[in-house]
């Protein structure tokens, strides 16, 4: 742990997050490598509240303050190392009403438990389509590389994702970094404490000024009242000026056995 914890620390001074594009503030979690498991399904909502973000209209992009971000995300596990997830992204805000944002699809594929490596590893990719009014891409595809472990009460995790616009006003910068990572520890067998962060650095080739870059970091709380509930509470701060600044989020995931 002496080592797992400074390594951490180093991480989070490091990643100043970016973007220059509107921020994705629908689905708000730092991804563990272990999959659903085969024959299962896992429905999930994702509900986030911007009470501090951006509240004016600006490249026709509508307001972030005081939306609602609502995402059902569904996946299958298919094997031990496959499954699929689909997403449909909705918003609402007072005076925008109520509105259908696009829809996304992730297969990700991991390492299988029985290979019994030291740390969990899983590879996601995730390609979709929002509308203009909520992002200046309107078709957009992530790569994200997830490795996880558990040490005693302590968790860690880190994505350290490459985003592409496909379509978009930022089809032309090329990959762009927007790491996650979290620490967690068990204080109880019901109840997990843990720190969340999430950046978006902009292209490879050059990362964005730190004005344009993007930075939240999460507090944040896992209710373990069973094995088949998900149910993650936190609050967020953004850290630069292209970022919204408070963010409350709640995520309540279910599994089924089909």
């Amino acid at each position: 742990m002496r080592r797992v914890l400074p390594m951490f620390a180093v991480l989070l001074a490091a990643l100043a997050p970016a973007a220059a594009r509107a921020q994705d503030n629908y689905e708000i979690q730092v991804y563990g490598a272990s999959l659903v498991a085969p024959n299962h399904t896992m429905v999930e909502l994702h509900s986030n509240f911007t009470a501090e973000g951006r509240a004016a209209v600006v490249d026709n992009l509508l307001p972030t303050e005081h939306a609602f971000h609502e995402t059902l995300e569904i996946t299958h596990g298919f094997t031990s190392w496959l499954e699929v997830g689909f997403y449909v992204f909705t918003s609402v805000r007072d005076g925008n009403g109520w509105s259908w944002v696009g829809n996304h699809v992730r297969p990700r594929v991991a390492v299988p438990e029985s290979w019994h490596w030291p740390v969990g590893v899983s590879l996601s990719t995730e390609f979709g389509y929002q509308r203009r009014p909520f992002s200046t891409d309107t078709w957009t595809w992530e790569i994200r590389p997830i490795v996880d472990q558990q040490l005693g009460r302590w968790y860690w995790a880190v994505n350290p994702a490459l985003e592409k616009s496909v379509t978009g006003e930022n089809a032309g910068r090329g990959w762009e970094f927007s790491p996650n990572a979290a620490v967690s520890y068990d204080v109880t067998h019901q109840v997990t404490v843990a720190l969340e962060y999430y950046g978006a650095f902009g292209p490879l080739s050059g990362f964005d000024p730190a004005p344009a870059q993007q930075h939240q970091l999460f507090g944040a709380v896992d209710l373990n009242v069973s094995q088949l509930w998900e149910i993650n509470l936190g609050v967020g701060r953004g850290f630069t000026a292209s970022t919204d600044h408070l963010l409350l989020k709640t995520i309540f995931g279910y599994r089924l056995p089909f």
